[in-house]
């Protein structure tokens, strides 16, 4: 709602839809701002009777006078939910106001009803097309979506016709505010909204795209990782309380492997095995990309697993390790920051940095393997985990320091 909303009312007959009687159906045009629609006023009259000037019947038969009585019901109709929408701050359009005259005469589909049918057929597909983790975003994104529409426009529900540029635009400021989501994290809920835009599209449910003119971009974000120092910290460190000793071990496997947490999670005792040399090694698919991981295990990534070998509740679930929530990961990850002394926004993802960055680059493993390690389909996709840190270039220009 712009607060600058204009409403004209033009009534008309259509002389190309004579009737058998030769007169022509009487419409009325509502146009505000720039939108139209119209609907019959399911009266006729002879096209030499209406002025198309005055947009009345002509003269003062009872005919003209019945007409024009219409005329003005409408017109008076029209202009007061006109005026009750824009007091009341609530979305107004041309087919609102037709609709609250002459009824619904169709079922339309309605965003939310889109939404849910994605994410239930989504849901259906978790393991075959989906990931676990891409339908809770899309069902977290459906109630985002859902408390918009009750927030911005008060209502449980709304048409496609509904959508447009500006509600694109209003969503997005409505994250970012009132659901104060950082820039990055709105633009993918803004995008996974967008998806539901192109399904409609595609079936033809909409005429206009309203991301037409609408393009998003990512920040770019520096990835948090650990140093040598901090990671040997978080390794040595006494921690007396078991579920932090838990999320520290998981976390620092993850450091040693490359796994994200979602893989970790999922490990399974199936996918770890020894080649006839001896060698340990972990291949599983990601359960975001699909793409295989080939993860050679080092020692100590080896003595972690040993750790928990014996722990009946895994062994059950033939897990390899106690992964708790994202949630509660990330929770007891920043009392480990604190504990240890980093003043860094630890996550379970900084793990999955911290391996490409200063567990792999920083010991000379060329970007090619850690890639594959990583399960990335390309190194492009590496090269964005990965950071060229001081101790590297130091590594690296001490081969050449006294080359000349």
């Amino acid at each position: 709602m712009s607060g600058l909303e204009t409403i004209k009312i033009n009534f008309f007959i259509k002389k190309t839809k004579l009737l058998k009687n030769g007169e022509a159906p009487i419409f009325v045009r509502i146009i505000i701002n720039k939108e139209r629609d119209e609907y019959a006023l399911k009266k006729s009259i002879l096209p030499k009777q209406w002025n198309e000037t005055k947009q009345l019947a002509k003269g003062s038969s009872e005919k003209s006078q019945e007409v024009n009585q219409l005329i003005e019901l409408h017109s008076s109709k029209i202009k007061s939910y006109f005026d009750f929408l824009i007091m009341d701050n609530q979305q107004v359009s041309p087919r609102i106001i037709k609709e609250k005259i002459v009824g619904k005469k169709e079922t339309r589909r309605t965003i939310l009803k889109i939404f849910q049918e994605h994410n239930d057929n989504a849901r259906k597909l978790i393991g075959i097309d989906f990931a676990p983790d891409t339908v809770q975003r899309y069902e977290t994104c459906y109630m985002h979506t859902k408390d918009f529409i009750r927030w911005q426009y008060k209502r449980e529900d709304m048409t496609l016709e509904d959508l447009n540029h500006q509600f694109i635009r209003n969503y997005e400021l409505y994250l970012k505010t009132e659901r104060k989501c950082a820039h990055n994290t709105a633009i993918k809920y803004l995008k996974n909204f967008k998806k539901i835009v192109r399904i409609a599209l595609a079936n033809g449910w909409m005429k206009k795209d309203p991301f037409a003119t609408i393009k998003f971009k990512l920040k770019p974000v520096d990835a948090i990782y650990l140093t040598k120092e901090e990671l040997d910290t978080v390794i040595n460190k006494e921690i007396s309380i078991e579920r932090l000793r838990q999320v520290r071990d998981v976390f620092v496997f993850c450091c040693f492997t490359g796994l994200a947490f979602s893989d970790a999670k999922s490990l399974k005792r199936e996918h770890i095995t020894t080649d006839t040399n001896g060698i340990t090694w972990i291949h599983k698919k990601r359960t975001k990309t699909d793409q295989m991981s080939t993860i050679f295990v080092i020692e100590a990534a080896k003595k972690l697993v040993a750790k928990y070998e014996y722990e009946p509740e895994l062994i059950e679930k033939g897990a390899v390790l106690p992964v708790l929530s994202n949630q509660k990961m990330n929770a007891y990850l920043k009392e480990i920051g604190i504990i240890c002394g980093i003043d860094k926004p630890i996550s379970t993802h900084t793990a999955r940095h911290t391996f490409a960055t200063t567990v792999a680059l920083e010991n000379n493993m060329p970007l090619e393997v850690v890639s594959k390690t990583l399960g990335h389909s390309s190194t492009k996709m590496t090269q964005r985990y990965a950071r060229t840190t001081e101790a590297l270039i130091q590594k690296n220009m001490e081969k050449i320091k006294d080359l000349y």
